[in-house]
């Protein structure tokens, strides 16, 4: 068994605390984009403009997260609480609402200039997965998001939480929705590639799967708890994303 009592601050600069959670934005958009211009990217076009639509990517992911958060987990809290609503060092961002932010802003870019905004969102979704796999790890140092109360070999406790052994649910979706599916979009880049969509459609399906599996070991949100028939708000709105990527998958892979 695992005792998780890590500090949520990273070090500090000055002044000013560097935290984990930070990081793991930092680092998920900065290898994101490394890997999208020396590996991804194949259409030049795109690639001349990659370093411009990385700014809307940048504001759609932290307000989209950030709105998404706020409308989907806490909305009665930030009413209550709106000056909390810029605290965002302290957490509290929804992959879902980020997403819904990333794809208006690369929407809002390509019109802009003239371009199919799947070539954009097909290369995010290549490497969404490294982000989320930093953002899972930091979920985990800052011991939230954390598993159900298990006896399992490789439970860890949580010593800010409480005493009980839990599922390390961060470490699974990071495996899962980081890793595996990093690996398995990789697969399929080879294949589908030249349909734009098929692979945004694919990470829609792969990630809202992983996600609606792991949120079985998971403790629901304390404000929610479960919504109906002991399905969770992630899981919810998983099937929704989910339902979305097999319509988008079908439209476009039987496009010629």
């Amino acid at each position: 068994m695992f005792i998780n009592n890590f500090d949520p601050v990273a070090f500090e600069l000055a002044s000013l605390e560097i935290r984990w959670y930070s990081l793991a934005y930092i680092l998920g958009i900065l290898f994101g984009w490394i890997l999208a211009k020396k590996l991804f990217i194949q259409n030049i076009e795109v690639l001349k403009k990659f370093d411009d639509y990385l700014t809307y990517l940048i504001i759609g992911i932290i307000l989209g997260g950030r709105l998404g958060y706020i409308f989907i987990y806490n909305l009665s809290y930030y009413l209550n609480n709106p000056l909390d609503i810029f605290k965002i060092w302290l957490g509290g961002m929804s992959f879902h609402g980020g997403l819904i932010g990333v794809i208006i802003a690369t929407v809002i870019f390509a019109k802009k200039n003239n371009q199919n905004f799947f070539l954009y969102l097909d290369i995010v979704a290549l490497v969404a997965p490294i982000g989320l796999f930093f953002g899972r790890i930091a979920n985990f140092i800052n011991s939230e998001l954390y598993g159900k109360i298990t006896n399992l070999p490789w439970a860890v406790t949580f010593v800010k939480v409480d005493n009980f052994s839990r599922h390390p649910s961060q470490l699974y979706e990071a495996l899962l929705e980081g890793l595996l599916l990093f690996l398995l979009l990789i697969y399929f880049k080879k294949k589908f590639l030249y349909k734009p969509g098929v692979i945004s459609a694919l990470f829609l399906i792969l990630y809202s799967t992983f996600r609606f599996f792991v949120e079985f070991y998971r403790v629901p949100d304390e404000q929610l708890g479960y919504i109906f028939i002991n399905l969770t708000m992630g899981q919810v709105v998983s099937l929704i994303f989910l339902i979305s990527g097999v319509i988008l998958f079908y439209l476009k892979y039987e496009t010629r």
